[in-house]
Formats: structure tokens, C-alpha cells, sequence
């Protein structure tokens, strides 16, 4: 059994749709950002770092894995899916994670920043980070021209990474016009069941994908967040 450590976010959604993709039996904690819970004393011995996600694999000795890419390749490996066994494959794996981990996430987080919450408007880093999101799209869009999944012919943790960034693109004020390989690949995977429950872990959160439907509560959640 793993314990969950989540919320309603791109990062917290990686792990529980790669938990409901692998079939694994898991608990859910929801935590409270806004409230800093993630602060506590309990939570930091989980993670130093006092950030969701976080994991505790019971049948490992209760061992805790923190940062999202890293419980992502734990429960991977753990596995023996949603990543290549051979050395290419999983290089190939890694690349487009890290691509996430390093480009998509930490851009479209600080679009978000600058966009939704930051008391002032800053038009210059408005665009500066909705700018460098659109062009990770497009080199995404660009690999995705080449093959049907981001590391080549097989699904992978890479896709989960990605996906749960780049589909909240809106919330970040950022446009997928014109990228037809990626809204193929954003289709495809918004269809798949497992993807479908675990962007719905621990709440489902339409503001997230559509910046009409605004949430009061994630807003307030997502300011504890930039303040944490």
C-alpha cells in the first residue's frame, strides 16, 4: 500500500495518474496548502523541502520519496512499466522528463505567478514566462510530429509529466494554436480512463483547464503556494 501525500495541482496530479495508470493500491492525504501544512514538523520529516507530492511505500519499510519526477521513476521501476528496461529507451524516458521537470513546469509555474497571483501586474514577466511556455509547446509539438508518444512509440511517465503541465496551459495564459501534434497527443491522453480519475485526485478543479470556470478555492490554495 503507498500513502499519497497530494493536492490539486499539475505536480500532485503527475503521481496519482501514474498510480492509477500502474493499478497500484494507494491511500490519499489531502493537503491543505493554503493553510501551510505542508510546513509542519510531520510533513518535513517526509519531505525537507515542504512541498507536495510526497509518497510512503508501506511494503518498503514505510520508505518516502519526494519530488515528483522521483516518485514518478520510483513507481516506474517498482513497476517494470511506464519506462524502458533497455539503456536507449530509458534515456529517452528520462530526456523528456527532465524536459518537464527543468522547462515546462518550473515556466508555466512562474506564468501562473506572474498572471494569476502576483499582487501587481508585471507585463514584461507576463510575457517573458508565457513566451518561453509556447516555445517548450512547440519543441513538444515538434517531437510529437515524429512519434506518437513524447519518448517514441510507447507510453511513458514522460507523457504523465508533461501532460498534467501542458494541459492547464490556459490557466497560464498560454495559447496551443496552430500545434496539431500536440493537441493530437493532448486528446489522446485526456481520453485515457487513468488520466481521467487522477486529475480528479484528491479534488477535481476545473479552473485548472478552463480559466472561465475560476475557483475561489484553488485561487486561494495556488496564493499559499507562491507564499510557501
Amino acid at each position: 500500500m503507498i500513502d499519497l501525500y497530494t493536492a490539486s495541482t499539475p505536480n500532485g496530479h503527475k503521481v496519482s495518474v501514474a498510480l492509477e495508470e500502474l493499478g497500484l493500491p494507494y491511500t490519499v492525504h489531502a493537503i491543505d496548502l493554503a493553510a501551510k501544512v505542508q510546513k509542519e514538523p510531520w510533513f518535513l520529516a517526509l519531505n525537507p523541502n515542504g512541498r507536495i507530492p510526497v509518497i510512503v511505500d508501506r511494503e518498503m519499510d514505510d520508505f518516502a520519496v519526494f519530488e515528483s519526477g522521483a516518485i514518478l521513476v520510483y513507481l516506474a521501476e517498482k513497476t517494470g512499466r511506464l519506462m524502458p528496461t533497455d539503456v536507449k529507451g530509458r534515456s529517452q524516458v528520462m530526456q523528456w522528463l527532465m524536459f518537464q521537470m527543468g522547462g515546462v513546469g518550473p515556466m508555466m509555474g512562474q506564468a501562473n505567478v506572474f498572471y494569476r497571483y502576483f499582487p501587481e501586474k508585471i507585463p514584461p514577466a507576463i510575457e517573458r514566462y508565457q513566451n518561453e511556455s509556447r516555445r517548450l509547446f512547440e519543441v513538444l509539438d515538434s517531437q510529437l510530429a515524429r512519434t506518437e508518444w513524447l519518448a517514441g512509440g510507447e507510453y511513458s511517465i514522460a507523457d504523465i509529466a508533461n501532460w498534467c503541465w501542458v494541459r492547464t496551459h490556459r490557466w497560464s495564459g498560454v495559447s496551443t494554436e496552430g500545434l496539431t501534434h500536440l493537441q493530437r497527443w493532448l486528446d489522446a491522453m485526456k481520453a485515457r480512463p487513468a488520466c481521467q480519475r487522477g486529475v480528479e485526485i484528491p479534488v477535481k478543479v476545473e479552473s485548472l483547464v478552463d480559466d472561465k470556470k475560476g475557483s475561489q478555492a484553488f485561487i486561494e490554495q495556488a496564493r499559499g503556494m507562491v507564499q510557501r
